[in-house]
């Protein structure tokens, strides 16, 4: 299973100036998301890289275990449906971790182990401009104004938030934990095809969107959300 809008960014040579000792080195909140919301999407690739055992990890033997498969079986029919069904309205989610965030865990949201919490939800916005790593930001009412609204919309698709959301796919169902990371991998897949795929992310900018997904709380600055469903108003 490829679980915030100026992150992801591709490096650029930066023009370096003289320090002057006497100006405040204090670094602006907008910054600081920004770079909360890089090592958020960093942590993401890290957790949702597709690992392979061997040169046979792209073939699947009779009785064996396929990721794959799995993800095909499970993504429409009961994945999708499910974070649909539990998708709670994002502010009302944010408001709610910003007053407890144990409770809304507790609340809104799925707890695997030690893991952050994995939410469900529903956006409804202004869609901005895609970053070079294709997060489109979301501006929604209610959501508080240091919290930044992003949707995953490819190419790549980061996280696990898809697989964890629903608390149905869980590490002891699987032989290992290679199985259990590829499905994430593979369930974001499912994503790419039969959602992603079918929408321009380009064409969302200054438009309506309504989105539901799931995000993980691994940043409280910034949601990035793995949506399972988006509608652009034409």
């Amino acid at each position: 299973m490829p679980m915030p809008a100026d992150i992801r960014p591709e490096s650029n040579t930066a023009k370096i100036e003289p320090m002057n000792t006497r100006k405040s080195t204090a670094v602006r909140p907008g910054r600081l998301i920004g770079i909360g919301a890089i090592l958020v999407l960093l942590i993401l690739m890290f957790f949702s890289t597709r690992i392979f055992t061997g040169s046979e990890a792209n073939q699947t033997a009779p009785g064996t275990f396929s990721p794959q498969s799995f993800a095909q079986e499970k993504y429409e029919s009961e994945i999708a449906p499910d974070i649909v069904k539990r998708a709670t309205d994002i502010a009302t989610v944010s408001q709610a971790i910003g007053a407890d965030p144990a409770a809304a865990a507790k609340q809104y949201g799925v707890v695997s182990g030690t893991s952050p919490a994995v939410y469900s939800v529903k956006v409804t916005g202004i869609a901005g401009a895609p970053d070079a790593n294709g997060l489109v930001p979301v501006k929604v009412d209610g959501v508080p104004a240091d919290i930044k609204v992003l949707v995953q919309m490819g190419p790549a698709v980061n996280g696990t938030a898809v697989r964890d959301a629903t608390g149905k796919v869980e590490y002891v169902q699987f032989k290992n934990q290679i199985d259990y990371q590829n499905v994430g991998a593979e369930l974001n897949n499912q994503v790419k095809k039969l959602v992603l795929a079918k929408v321009d992310a380009k064409a969302m900018e200054g438009k309506t969107v309504s989105v539901v997904g799931a995000f993980q709380l691994i940043n409280p600055a910034a949601y990035i959300v793995t949506p399972v469903k988006v509608d652009v108003t034409k």
